[in-house]
């Protein structure tokens, strides 16, 4: 019996010593990204092969995965290690907060931010809607229910004081809202994503597509309550017929671990990621936007300690 449990334990300590980040066993990175048509699955992917060349013994995969709110769930269960959420959504889950309330997450920890999400508020021309302000009476698309639009569209909407009863609410997808934009069935539709987003971009191959300013007044006011999002602007000509900027707001794509992963291999995992970012480019043209100096914009939970160690460092 006795040589049994002393086997028995030496099982234990060879797969912790797998799992683990020392003791020259291999590390296994699991990273959970977003469906195979998304910005985050070809960057998780890119991520793997960053990790599996740059940080010794480590095995590292990506997986396709139902995104933010589901990739905070799998953190939570211990299923994946790292994983690509919106900063928003992680607020949330550490708040316990809109599509989290009392299911808060605790040990959730933040790796890095690396690009905006833009809140494009899209309306054709003919409607005559210039302003948030002018949204009473009409008909907005505010996401998918539950889904981080949506939390999006009634914050943003709250901030000029508009609420969901004083206009036509209709919970919409991105490629359903644009379809009844297109169709003249709602009046504007709120799209997070990186710009530009195809969803947008059909609709003004055949319309006068305008989208809605967010000023800097409202911009700053909206960042003191919610300190996810970050002031952007969308470049003229990043849709057909758009003459001039456009200020907007937008969360950010980060990195989400647990409390569960070492500051030793939070370590070896960032500056994998921040002096391999020609590969990360090479995947998808939303990594032009990563730079390390950036890391920290809009984090919106506590940082691990091997990724804060990496940005302290000149």
């Amino acid at each position: 019996m006795k040589k049994l449990l002393l086997a028995l334990m030496g099982l234990v300590v060879g797969a912790m010593c797998l799992t683990g980040c020392g003791g020259g066993g291999k590390t296994f990175i699991n990273i959970a990204t977003g469906g195979t048509a998304g910005t985050y699955y070809p960057l998780g992917g890119a991520m793997a092969d960053i990790f599996n060349k740059n940080i010794p013994n480590c095995n590292a995969s990506a997986q396709s995965t139902g995104a933010s709110v589901a990739n905070v769930n799998l953190l939570q269960q211990g299923k994946v290690d790292i994983a690509f959420i919106q900063n928003d959504i992680a607020y949330y889950a550490a708040t316990g907060t809109e599509m989290f309330k009392d299911k808060k997450v605790d040990g959730l920890l933040g790796m890095a931010t690396l690009y905006p999400e833009t809140v494009q508020i899209v309306t054709l021309r003919k409607s005559g809607i210039k302003s948030v302000a002018d949204f009473k009476g009409k008909r907005v698309a505010v996401g998918a229910a539950g889904s981080g639009t949506e939390a999006n569209a009634r914050q943003i909407m709250a901030a000029y004081g508009i609420t969901y009863d004083m206009c036509k609410v209709q919970y919409l997808s991105f490629a359903e809202a644009s379809s009844a934009l297109k169709d003249g069935n709602v009046d504007v539709a709120f799209v997070t994503a990186g710009h530009p987003t195809a969803a947008i971009q059909d609709i003004s191959t055949t319309n006068d597509v305008v989208l809605i300013p967010m000023p800097a007044d409202r911009a700053n006011a909206l960042i003191a309550k919610y300190p996810f999002y970050t002031k952007v602007v969308i470049p003229a000509k990043t849709y057909n017929k758009q003459t001039s900027d456009v200020p907007a707001v937008a969360v950010r794509c980060m990195l989400a671990v647990t409390n569960k992963m070492s500051d030793d291999t939070a370590y070896k995992a960032t500056k994998a990621l921040y002096t391999n970012l020609d590969r990360m480019k090479a995947a998808h043209s939303a990594a032009n936007f990563i730079t390390k100096a950036s890391a920290l914009d809009g984090m919106s939970i506590k940082v691990v300690g091997g990724a804060q160690k990496f940005y302290d460092e000149k």
